[in-house]
Order: structure tokens, then sequence, then C-alpha cells
């Protein structure tokens, strides 16, 4: 079942950590498992990101830990956290 979040949310919107994670794993398109740039990069404008490629080159720093250039499921717990410290509230 699809998150029902709207296709751009404002940023002083609260979101579970639930939610956060549904609404990356929606966007892996291809269903491999992985989040690349791009699938990143929408996920971020679809939460009104201002600068949502900055954001995804911020969000792999912190986040992909084996430095292949995209975000596992298996990393994605990381990716919220620092969803969490740059304005996308965490409820």
């Amino acid at each position: 079942m699809p998150l029902s979040v709207p296709k751009s949310v404002n940023r002083d919107m609260s979101f579970t950590e639930g939610q956060l994670k549904a609404l990356f794993k929606e966007h892996d398109a291809n269903g491999d498992g992985r989040l690349s740039k791009e699938e990143i990069k929408k996920a971020f404008q679809q939460l009104g990101s201002r600068f949502p490629g900055w954001r995804v080159r911020r969000s792999l720093h912190h986040a992909d830990s084996n430095g292949d250039g995209s975000i596992g499921l298996d990393e994605l717990d990381e990716l919220v956290k620092y969803v969490g410290k740059f304005g996308y509230s965490i409820q």
C-alpha cells in the first residue's frame, strides 16, 4: 500500500521513521533494493527540498557506508537519521 504523502510536502510536517522509510522505498523505481542518486533526488523533491541534488550528495556522504554511490535498504536507517537532522521532522 503506497504511503499517502502529497507529491510535494511542507518541510515543517512531521513524519514517523516508518513513513520516511516507506517514502524512500517507494522511490526504488527498479525494485533492486538500492536507491540510486536519481531515486533519492525524486524522494527529496517529493519532500519539498529546495536543493534536492545537494541533499543527495550530502545523504550519500552520511548514509552510504560501503561507498558504492547508492543507498541500500540496509543503509536506510542512516538516511532517515540524516533527513531528520535537516528540517524534516521525525515524530
